[in-house]
């Protein structure tokens, strides 16, 4: 074998070394990498998925380098695409727990709503039974805005059952709110058309 030959083989022999060198660090990066993807999709996908597509993307491209024994690329373009993983993870979860309290809040409000509302349709079913019994409507009543009264009072109890049934039956906090809250402010315009004070 003259120089050029044996300078040729031994220069061969060193490159296949040393991708034979990079390749398990890159198998083993490229695994980590997919791993931490894997154990976020699902909250990165609700939560911040124009960020997943990006980085899904990177993850793609550092297999596709890996299947073809572009180890040196793969472990080059490693750490940003951890870098993006990570940074994936922190907005999602930041997000999700802004969506929890959010949650959290609206529950609450139901539960408020929940425990006044009833009492304030109770009221004015209360009030309308004592004001039909009365000969004469008391000052600031009259026989008309007392009829309409009537009537909204009895339509109070069909929107209470559709906000109760909104958590009920769909667990839908947000719109049973929503319905309450649309309760419990015509429940107020009844009371002051009866003459009741709001509570």
């Amino acid at each position: 074998m003259n120089k050029s030959n044996w300078l040729a083989a031994s220069v061969a022999a060193m490159l296949i070394f040393a991708c034979s060198s990079q390749k398990a660090p890159a198998e083993q990066v490229v695994a980590d990498i997919d791993a931490a993807l894997s154990a976020i999709h699902d909250s990165a996908a609700k939560y911040s998925p124009d960020t997943l597509h990006t980085v899904e993307a990177q993850v793609a491209t550092l297999k596709e380098n890996l299947a073809k024994g572009e180890y040196k690329e793969v472990l080059a373009a490693a750490p940003a695409v951890n870098t993006g993983v990570a940074s994936l993870r922190q907005d999602a979860e930041a997000k999700q727990a802004a969506a929890d309290a959010a949650i959290a809040q609206t529950k609450q409000q139901w539960h408020t709503l929940d425990a006044q509302v009833p009492k304030l349709i109770a009221g004015i079913h209360s009030q309308v039974d004592t004001l039909s019994k009365m000969r004469k409507l008391p000052k600031g009543v009259t026989k008309a805005s007392f009829e309409s009264a009537k009537t909204g009072a009895a339509s109070l109890d069909l929107m209470w059952a559709e906000a109760t049934n909104t958590v009920a039956n769909e667990d839908n906090y947000a719109g049973a709110v929503a319905k309450a809250q649309a309760v419990k402010d015509k429940a107020t315009e009844l009371m002051q058309a009866l003459g009741m004070k709001p509570s």
